[in-house]
Formats: structure tokens, sequence, C-alpha cells
């Protein structure tokens, strides 16, 4: 007759071991690690895509709006400044991308930094010998691993500080070359005089310049810059 219950104790053992050994630091790059490697630049590669998504739609509201605004001498300035206030909605859902872009690049990076780099030329040491437990406790709890700030910032840099440029650019050309009133009136919206909003594009273009350029510890991991800002705290 038949022992059931010593077969279920096996299977109850080969279950609980079935991740024992599996990446063991004397084995290469298994297949199992290989698929999750590739699982990982799969996700990475869909996150970048949503951030050129979002970069494309803004491209395309900002040359609609400028089009429209200088198709006809009788539109109005301010539909600028409202370009400016959806460009800054953009940035804020490309940001927030941005953040989730770098869970998993930050993961790419630490295989090919601890496994691949040091499987292709054995002489060179580990960039970090506790990259597998980081690396396990970033699977077990994955956070977030950047400020919202900090990914504003990085994103100002790479696209959204010249397209505020543009923009701002062609407000300023739109109140002083295209109207009859002499500037800052000619920059007033209704019953805002010209001077108050003239100060408040001012004082915002301040604050983005600011949030871009600021001293700062960088935690985006790895990110490609031509200066390592990153330093450990």
């Amino acid at each position: 007759m038949t022992n059931h219950s010593d077969d279920f104790d096996t299977d109850s053992r080969s279950f609980r071991d079935v991740g024992k050994g599996l990446l063991d630091e004397e084995m290469g790059p298994s297949s199992s690690l290989a698929h999750l490697y590739r699982g990982e630049i799969h996700r990475m590669k869909f996150w970048r895509e949503r951030l050129d998504q979002t970069t494309n739609w803004a491209v395309l509201m900002m040359a609609a709006i400028l089009t429209w605004a200088f198709s006809s001498q009788t539109h109005p300035h301010y539909v600028i400044l409202v370009g400016w206030a959806t460009l800054s909605v953009f940035l804020i859902i490309e940001a927030r991308r941005y953040r989730g872009y770098d869970i998993w690049r930050s993961r790419v990076r630490e295989l090919q930094r601890n496994v691949f780099a040091p499987g292709l030329d054995p002489s060179r040491e580990l960039a970090d010998p506790t990259w597998r437990q980081k690396l396990a406790e970033d699977y077990d709890q994955p956070t977030l691993k950047i400020t919202m700030e900090e990914a504003i910032a990085h994103r100002l840099r790479r696209i959204y500080l010249p397209l505020f440029a543009v923009l701002l650019a062609a407000w300023t050309i739109r109140v002083t070359a295209f109207v009859e009133q002499s500037w800052p009136a000619s920059a007033s919206i209704g019953q805002i005089p010209g001077e108050l909003v003239t100060s408040v594009v001012i004082i915002y273009s301040l604050v983005l310049i600011i949030i871009a350029y600021r001293p700062r510890t960088w935690h985006a991991y790895e990110e490609l810059r031509t200066v390592d800002f990153r330093r450990d705290r």
C-alpha cells in the first residue's frame, strides 16, 4: 500500500526548497537569471516608451498652440501661457513615470554591473559586494528610489527646459512685436495688469531653473551623465 503522507511531505519539501541554490554565487548566469534579466529589460523598455509618449504629446500640444497663437494678430497672447500650464501638467506626468522607470532601470544596472560585467571580464572586482542582498530586498518589497523633485529635475534637464524656453520666447515675441500696446501693458489678461502677468512668468521660470540646477545628491541609479554627481550619504 502506497504511503501518501510520505509523498506529500516530499512534495512539500520540494516546494519549500525550490528557490534554494537557484542563483548561487558559484554558478554562472543561469537560464533563470537570463530570463529574469530579459524580463527587467522588457519592463524598462515599456516604461521608456511611456516617457517618450508623454514627450510626444507635449511637443504636439506646443506645435498646435504656437500655430494658433501666431496665425492671427487678434488671437490672445495668453493662449501661450495656457500652453505653459499644460506643459507643466505633462512634466508632472512624465516625472511620475520616470520614477517608475527608474525602478526597473536600477535592477537592470545591478545585473549588468555585478553579473555580466565580471562574467565578461573575470579580472574585474564586483561593483557592489552586497548587490545580491540589495536586489533580493528590492524584489521582496519594491520601492520608489528617487523623489518627485529629483524626477522633475531630470526631465527638465533632458527635455522640458528647452520646451519651456521655446514657449517663453514665443510669448515674449507675441506681447512685444505683435500688439499695438507697449510692453508690459500688452501682457495684461483682462483685468490682470501686464506687470503682474510678467512677474508671474519670470518667477515661474526662475523656479524651474532652480529645481533643475540646484546642488543636490542624485539618487537616480546609474543615470547617463557627463559627470557622476552620485555619492554615498
